[in-house]
């Protein structure tokens, strides 16, 4: 089998539920060993954007919000949602601005990823931004937010004691430790 052929068939397929974030759509399909079976996809109606702000002295800005999809506190690097057809560069901007109120001059992409593959077809990019300015934020009606400026390295130790568990954040935070080893 060729690996970019699907090996799934798809019977039927229901939407369940959509609102402006989700949709979720419910198949029933044949799977690969030739069984049939459901299949639930999430599929996100926006681009996951996060953001990793690291200063001239390599400090890391977090921020933290409780979140009602894992009943948690979280610590991660400013998050959003991009439009589709939005340049993702222009929605993670906005996103650092309205989270965390910096503007940066420097950016760069760090990273493409998929942030549950099995349920969700959720694509995610996580970029970094450098030569910071800092004014006000403005965050949305939904989100209560603190920040937290640290040492890059302490931000990397909570990811590895799992203080720090947010997957883009968790992903952003390891890669560019990795590529400052390279």
């Amino acid at each position: 089998m060729e690996k970019n052929e699907n090996p799934w068939k798809i019977i039927e397929q229901r939407s369940i539920y959509e609102n402006q974030w989700i949709n979720l759509t419910e198949y029933d399909v044949i799977n690969p060993n030739g069984g049939q079976g459901i299949y639930g996809k999430v599929h996100m109606q926006k681009l996951a954007l996060g953001v990793l702000v690291l200063d001239d002295e390599e400090n890391v800005y977090l921020v933290g919000q409780y979140r009602f999809a894992i009943d948690q506190y979280s610590w991660e690097i400013p998050e959003g949602g991009g439009e589709i057809g939005e340049q993702p560069i222009e929605g993670a901007k906005r996103e650092l601005l309205e989270e965390a109120g910096i503007v940066a001059a420097d950016w760069s992409e760090l990273l493409v990823m998929h942030t549950s593959n099995s349920v969700t077809d959720e694509k995610a990019i996580v970029f970094v931004a450098k030569d910071l300015k800092f004014t006000q934020n403005a965050p949305d009606e939904t989100e209560d937010l603190k920040q937290l400026k640290m040492p890059f390295k302490q931000a990397l130790q909570m990811v590895i004691n799992g203080e720090i568990t947010d997957s883009m954040s968790v992903a952003g935070i390891l890669k560019y430790a990795l590529l400052k080893t390279l």
